[in-house]
């Protein structure tokens, strides 16, 4: 977002917080996207944002729609002092013109840091002399301690820095942050992204469907990562639905692609299964050759474990896929090609997204429940657009999500 884009506008009014928190990012008559923390204490006018060029493009009219309305769902377990840091997060990021993105990674950071807190000395419990959102050190040349337990100092230094990372754009959100903080604990802001989204979500209205990397504020197009840190893993329409009139035990979509397209990964996570899956009257069939209605199993497929305790599965791919098990994956990273391996009548992606819960019990134990669901609605909450063309008994998901049981 250049100066030419963007204007700050930064109110201390004062006012009364409103009794509820309405998502802030709206599309204005006049043409632009206004950023309004909740709580009165900043505007942002981004002029031009989404180009009424693009306004018959489904993609375009879909993300328009999800700018328009944030999603509440995961904020439950912030007050408003969490909330309102990470408003402020979001403002600083955009004063310096950083892409979407980069606001997840600073309000994930700070998430995993402090709690979004802006944290004194904790005296003997202090972790050496870090301090506030960030849990900075004077010591590692952050500043002083008065500059760091200044909110908007610490987000504008944590921009600064993570700006200088080499291509962090292409890495991993917990990767990303960790360049910058240096933690002792690396894999610990992977966690958060799902969280640090619906923050950044709420203060700017569903920006989960913006694109992610550009200086542009606008939807993201094919092929493209958004905001949210997901992306549509093949081109092509979606010929059959999950658990639709039709199938009621399909767990996934069709995505119709030529044999031969690219396959990538829909978010950022670790290899965790690859494998060929086909056999025909109880015997191995083989997954190197296409398969027929008459063979089980989703032939060659890859799994893939995501922050939030989510898995995707890829399958029916036309040879072993290109990722190994341990992997770790970013959103748009080649991960194989499209096949007709396992039970397919040709062609296409089989895409499953299954979702764990967790439970703690007493004493120490767990309980992980599984459930598959729609990937088109899933997706959709993370700014990716995917249309089912079929008809409704093969599209409509009126079956709904499944349990497959806990553990």
């Amino acid at each position: 977002m250049s100066p030419a884009i963007v204007r700050r506008l930064v109110r201390r009014t004062g006012a009364a917080r409103p009794a509820t928190r309405p998502a802030a990012l709206a599309v204005a008559a006049a043409g632009c996207l206004v950023l309004c923390c909740c709580a009165g204490t900043f505007v942002v006018s981004v002029i031009g944002a989404v180009s009424d060029s693009s306004a018959h493009d489904p993609q375009l009219v879909a993300c328009r729609a999800a700018l328009a309305a944030g999603d509440q769902t995961e904020l439950a377990t912030l007050d408003d002092e969490q909330r309102d840091h990470g408003a402020l997060i979001v403002e600083v990021g955009v004063g310096l013109a950083t892409p979407p993105r980069a606001w997840v990674i600073a309000v994930a950071t700070a998430l995993q840091e402090s709690g979004l807190r802006n944290l004194p000395h904790q005296g003997a419990d202090n972790d050496h002399d870090s301090l506030g959102l960030f849990q900075q050190r004077p010591s590692q040349g952050w500043g002083t301690p008065e500059q760091i337990l200044d909110p908007r100092y610490a987000a504008t230094a944590f921009y600064r820095r993570l700006l200088q990372v080499e291509d962090w754009q292409r890495l991993p959100l917990t990767v990303a942050a960790n360049a910058v903080q240096r933690s002792a604990h690396p894999d610990a802001y992977a966690k958060h992204e799902p969280l640090a989204v619906a923050v950044v979500s709420e203060v700017a209205g569903g920006i989960a469907a913006a694109a992610a990397f550009t200086e542009d504020l606008r939807c993201a197009e094919l092929g493209e990562v958004t905001a949210a840190g997901w992306t549509r893993p093949a081109p092509g329409p979606v010929w059959s639905g999950f658990r639709t009139a039709s199938r009621p035990d399909h767990l996934g979509i069709d995505i119709g692609a030529p044999r031969g397209t690219e396959i990538r990964a829909a978010t950022d996570g670790v290899v965790t299964l690859v494998t060929c899956n086909a056999t025909l009257n109880g015997q191995p069939y083989g997954c190197d050759v296409d398969g027929a209605p008459a063979v089980a199993g989703c032939g060659w497929y890859v799994t893939i474990t995501h922050p939030g305790n989510v898995l995707t599965r890829y399958c029916h791919q036309l040879r072993r896929p290109d990722v190994a098990v341990g992997e770790r994956v970013v959103a748009g990273q080649r991960i194989g090609l499209v096949g007709s391996s396992g039970s397919s009548s040709g062609p296409h992606l089989h895409l499953e997204v299954e979702v764990h819960t967790v439970q703690q019990e007493d004493p120490g134990g767990v309980t992980v429940t599984r459930t598959v669901t729609d990937p088109i609605g899933f997706l959709a909450a993370r700014g990716v657009v995917v249309e089912c063309t079929g008809s409704p008994a093969d599209c409509d998901p009126v079956h709904g999500d499944l349990t497959l049981g806990s553990r």
